[in-house]
């Protein structure tokens, strides 16, 4: 770690020291936003009664989020390339903090579900510049090790999610999963005040017409895989896609016109970029899709109480975290598409392991099928982001980020819907028998490997490309 903040001559970015208070400030608003994410979800139930509102409506509260912070990242990304990222990142630290306070003062449904939509606004401010800011602070020579930390924080926060909710959730009760936001965004907007850096920007207007196409294209696509799960309409799930689809047409039209586009789709043209950002989109699908089925594979099928469940969690966030900064610095000296695909075979591996459990299946033999997934991924995300973000100039950094960001955001989205669809159409006819409940969990599981699968032949395509450049 001391690695990260080293100074050599010739050095851009910041000095050691001051890159250090930089990336704390870095970590806690990532860690923040992407917890609120998925904390709240093991409260949907105790929300719901206290406020006394039916499930339909609740579930508006994990999906107001998504449904803002989904529609903003793209657009802000874009405006951090315009006035800046760190002006960008502050704005949504206030937003993000005033909205968390918002949501434990709530005693009415409306009102939590109108500050959780502030919340995803301010979440998609910070997480959509973040990593042009990594790109920012810290030199070129380290860039792989500094997307290794982006990631890692991002991982191990999706991960943690449900047990940390869990925990504050028996303890101190669900306004708290928003309260202990405020001091902690408070004390990070202080310091991030004083320690991000300053720039400029490259000036110039801002593409207004693309960002409202933009949100249309983006907000209606969650809409349409929300009703596509069965949480919300059916009905809408056609003329949504539709509307995701045409305002997306005239989107990529109009970003060829203008002179300054939300979206500079030059960046596409580096064959790297764009088979590194489809990875991206994969891999999250193929561990939305895990993470989702492995609570009614561990609970509903083998027995283990809720508590247990998230315990035999706990070793892919921690072997993310071990195997991150190393996959990183790795990335700074080999190539990070090698490495992201050697990470991609393990990843599979552990899925296909878990695919195999039977009904009944010991602790250690669950852990170590979970520590294999972390493993792989650990060593896939973090070289995977660096070819990313090193494959665009440093001017198009903002865009960049803007792209990993919603690659992570639509793919969960999108493995969420294929389980949902899955277990959906297994209740219709489920029987008592344990034997007919494993099947449509362990189909979910076999469909998170081929999207893995298919990830990986994204992955291994561009180490070919890069040899025959």
């Amino acid at each position: 770690m001391s690695r990260l903040f080293s100074d050599q001559p010739g050095d851009d970015g910041l000095p050691g020291a001051e890159r250090r208070l930089a990336v704390i400030v870095l970590i806690i608003g990532t860690l923040m936003a992407v917890l609120d994410g998925s904390i709240v979800n093991i409260a949907l139930p105790t929300i719901a009664d206290e406020l006394q509102a039916p499930a339909s409506t609740t579930i508006w509260v994990a999906n107001a989020f998504r449904l803002i912070n989904a529609m903003g990242l793209i657009s802000f990304a874009a405006l951090g390339d315009v006035i800046g990222y760190r002006r960008v990142y502050l704005f949504g630290l206030i937003v993000f903090t005033l909205a968390s306070l918002g949501c434990a003062l709530s005693d009415a449904m409306t009102p939590l579900i109108a500050m959780r939509g502030l919340q995803g606004f301010g979440a998609a401010a910070t997480l959509s510049v973040g990593p042009a800011l990594y790109r920012t602070i810290f030199p070129k020579r380290l860039l792989g090790s500094a997307v290794g930390l982006s990631a890692l924080v991002v991982a191990a926060g999706m991960a943690a999610g449900p047990s940390i909710g869990g925990g504050i959730l028996a303890v101190l009760g669900w306004p708290w999963l928003f309260a202990l936001n405020v001091p902690l965004g408070v004390v990070t907007y202080y310091i991030a005040l004083k320690a991000l850096p300053r720039e400029n920007g490259r000036g110039g207007r801002f593409d207004i017409a693309g960002a409202l196409l933009s949100a249309i294209s983006l907000g209606a696509f969650v809409l349409a895989v929300d009703g596509l799960s069965g949480q919300s309409n059916t009905d809408w799930v056609l003329p949504l896609f539709v509307a995701s689809l045409v305002s997306g047409l005239v989107f990529v039209h109009w970003q060829r016109r203008v002179p300054h586009p939300l979206l500079p789709l030059d960046i596409f043209q580096s064959r790297r970029f764009s088979m590194a950002a489809i990875t991206s989109f994969l891999a999250f699908t193929a561990q939305g899709i895990t993470f989702i089925t492995l609570p009614f594979l561990f609970q509903s099928i083998q027995g283990y109480s809720p508590f247990m469940s998230a315990v035999l969690f706990t070793p892919w966030p921690i072997v993310i975290i071990a195997a991150g900064p190393t996959a990183g610095r790795l990335s700074d000296r080999f190539n990070p598409a090698l490495i992201s695909t050697g990470g991609l075979v393990i990843f599979c591996l552990g899925l296909v392991a878990l695919a195999l459990l039977g009904t009944t299946a010991s602790m250690t033999d669950i852990l170590w099928r979970t520590a294999l997934c972390g493993l792989g991924y650990g060593f896939f995300q973090a070289p995977n982001n660096h070819e990313l973000l090193g494959n665009v100039p440093r001017e198009r950094s903002g865009s960049a980020s803007g792209v990993l960001a919603s690659a992570r955001t639509f793919g969960q989205a999108l493995g969420a819907a294929f389980v949902a669809i899955v277990l959906a159409r297994a209740a219709g006819s489920a029987t008592a028998s344990t034997t007919m409940a494993i099947a449509p969990v362990r189909l979910a599981l076999w469909i998170g490997v081929a999207t893995a699968a298919i990830a990986l032949l994204v992955s291994a395509a561009r180490i070919a490309a890069r040899r025959t450049h």
